[in-house]
């Protein structure tokens, strides 16, 4: 069985049996890589490029992993020593690395909008690793497995996501897969860091953070964009952790049993305190470790082989 649509570049057009169809293969491949040897032939004479033109560790890592366990052969683009720096446009350079005779394109790119347009130029799939602040579809579904592994149901499910939402591209993705499946969305931030037309969004949203948590599941922690805000949206970072950081106090106004993520990297100190990050309810390493599970069954779906 495979997913019928040539890419994944956001999680709004896919329906609940695709995302449901995505979890229960990366349930396949979580055993896979249990396993002492840690490989299958399923995608062996396929090529996967990652193409990166932002820092990327555990994204990038993650789905070299994923497509290495599939015995596929992977090519890792870096931009700094490629043609682009003597002017070759995005589209130009997939188009030569399609003519290699790429399967699947990775793409990590710092502008809204660059996965589409690439996938619309290239015959080759196209599997958006995030695009600027738009989306990061495979980070969110990371997250609902995490999330389903604790055996946690997502009809009725409160979800708590906290901090810079208007310059998340986890916190969008995450918004329509939650929603899709049947989960109760809040936002809670200050109102200088929450998207525009934030109503059409479908979520509740709070300025008070122990309001907000009140009752909550998942606490989903985000970082503070700084390297996309351009400017000051808050007056101090010590200020912003006073009233925005996760601390074991905060924790306990959830229900019992809730759990914490993080897409990462994680500022300690800041967003998060460090013992809710060490804690028993953080399930931020559970998250990198599943991401690898996830990434290939995606990988695996949009290869057409299923």
């Amino acid at each position: 069985m495979s997913l019928k649509h040539k890419d994944l570049l956001s999680l709004a057009p896919l329906s609940v049996d695709d995302i449901t169809l995505i979890l229960e293969t990366a349930d396949s491949f979580k055993e896979v890589t249990g396993r002492e040897i840690k490989k299958v032939p399923a995608l062996r004479g396929r090529t996967v490029v990652n193409l990166f033109f932002e820092p990327s560790t555990r994204t990038r890592t993650s789905f070299e992993l994923a497509a290495k366990r599939l015995s596929a052969d992977v090519i890792n683009f870096s931009p700094s020593s490629s043609s682009v720096v003597k002017g070759e446009t995005l589209l130009d350079t997939a188009r030569n690395i399609e003519a290699m005779q790429a399967d699947i394109i990775v793409l990590r790119h710092s502008s809204a909008g660059a996965a589409e347009t690439l996938a619309r130029g290239v015959k080759s799939s196209v599997i958006n690793a995030g695009d600027g602040w738009h989306e990061h579809p495979t980070q969110a579904l990371l997250d609902l497995y995490t999330i389903r592994q604790r055996g946690m149901q997502f009809g009725g499910l409160r979800v708590a996501i906290v901090g810079d939402v208007a310059h998340s591209r986890v916190a969008r993705s995450n918004i329509h897969a939650l929603a899709k499946l049947g989960a109760e969305v809040r936002l809670i931030g200050p109102p200088t860091m929450m998207p525009a037309a934030i109503d059409k969004f479908g979520v509740t949203v709070y300025s008070n953070m122990d309001e907000g948590l009140r009752g909550v599941h998942v606490i989903m922690m985000l970082r503070l964009q700084l390297e996309r805000q351009g400017r000051a949206l808050f007056p101090t970072i010590r200020e912003y952790a006073r009233l925005y950081g996760l601390t074991a106090e905060r924790v306990r106004l959830a229900e019992p049993g809730a759990i914490v993520m993080h897409p990462g990297p994680i500022n300690r100190g800041v967003e998060i305190a460090p013992d809710v990050a060490d804690s028993l309810s953080s399930v931020i390493l559970d998250q990198v470790a599943n991401g690898v599970a996830v990434r290939m069954g995606i990988l695996y779906l949009m290869s057409g082989t299923g």
